[in-house]
């Protein structure tokens, strides 16, 4: 794992700064590209009839409904179903990713590849169902079209730091967590802001569209300015809620905005990259988990990234799960041990 360390070490040096924010964020854009991929052609048969019938459906309807314990998910299994068998046709697992968040998925400028936490994960699935952690296509969405996306086929997981909860569900199935985050502020050191409080009052914060920050806010805003008054209908005007939660530290980098809500794991991230901002307040003010999300019903593919999830903890703290922490999440937030455990349905 040292090769890879390296590398990642060698990128964090580079892209500290505000200047490395931005030029990171214009290698993004200008290699998205690359990185959205056509579909491999599998066959019509590849793509016929439905995910997992409409009993599977009926039965995921029912759980979202009823959402008691969303980061409950199927147990384990390695066998196949149709969700498997259409990745196997074709020959690559189509992945929804970031190539924008640090450490997490983004791309290397040094050599261009697509990194980070959440990448190792998605190799992980491809070589359990492929026999190869290269098979895969990666596809660079935003944090708004991931539900979508799913539901549409152009993916087959999404593993972009995707929180579980029960909004989500009524759009697509999860695995078991994966990674334990919350919400927190970023703002300038200098800033009065102190964190998730009423020192946000009167202050322009950013978020994501579609995001569990933009949820929080919602909720109980402190008084932060957090809605466009435009709606979105003037795209140069909308800088409060984003496609991508990169865009909001640009916002925070020219200010137009003084502070982003967003998951701490992301703005650890960020933070490392910039030393004019930090993370207020003392911890997260919420408590959320990140799965691999699948087109709802997919109930096989979701069985088998569970087993692909137990291989991936097992070991203690020579598992992958904590070899791959140490590669890219360490650094921003020390101290983990290893990932929550997982939590399983009894139906």
């Amino acid at each position: 794992m040292t090769r890879k360390r390296t590398g990642a070490w060698s990128a964090r040096v580079r892209l500290r700064g505000w200047g490395g924010v931005t030029a990171m964020a214009a290698a993004c854009a200008v290699t998205a590209s690359l990185t959205l991929l056509p579909l491999s052609h599998g066959g019509a048969e590849a793509f016929r009839g439905d995910v997992a019938g409409q009993g599977a459906a009926q039965a995921v309807q029912t759980r979202a409904d009823e959402c008691t314990d969303p980061e409950a998910s199927l147990p384990p299994r390695s066998d196949s179903g149709p969700s498997i068998e259409k990745i196997k046709a074709r020959g690559k697992l189509i992945a929804g990713i970031d190539q924008n968040s640090f450490s997490w998925g983004y791309r290397n400028p040094e050599s261009g590849r697509i990194e980070g936490f959440d990448i190792d994960l998605v190799r992980a699935i491809a070589e359990n169902i492929l026999n190869d952690r290269n098979a895969v296509i990666f596809r660079a969405i935003p944090t708004n079209k991931r539900a979508e996306l799913l539901a549409n086929g152009t993916v087959d997981v999404v593993v972009r730091t995707m929180t579980i909860n029960c909004k989500q569900l009524q759009k697509v199935s999860f695995s078991t967590a994966y990674f334990q985050a919350g919400q927190q502020v970023l703002a300038p050191k200098e800033s009065t802001i102190t964190g998730y409080d009423k020192s946000l009052a009167g202050k322009r914060v950013c978020t994501a569209n579609g995001s569990t920050a933009y949820d929080a806010l919602k909720k109980q805003s402190f008084g932060a300015i957090f809605e466009d008054p435009h709606d979105g209908t003037d795209k140069d005007e909308n800088q409060l809620t984003v496609p991508n939660q990169l865009d909001c530290l640009v916002r925070l980098q020219l200010g137009e905005v003084d502070a982003v809500v967003t998951d701490n794991a992301l703005a650890a991230g960020q933070a490392a990259q910039d030393p004019a901002v930090e993370l207020k307040g003392d911890k997260p003010f919420t408590t959320e988990y990140y799965g691999v999300a699948t087109k709802r019903g997919a109930n096989d593919l979701v069985a088998r990234v569970n087993q692909v999830l137990v291989d991936y903890r097992a070991g203690g703290k020579d598992s992958r799960w904590m070899q791959s922490y140490r590669d890219w999440l360490q650094d921003g937030l020390p101290g983990i041990t290893g990932p929550p455990a997982p939590k399983y349905r009894s139906n």
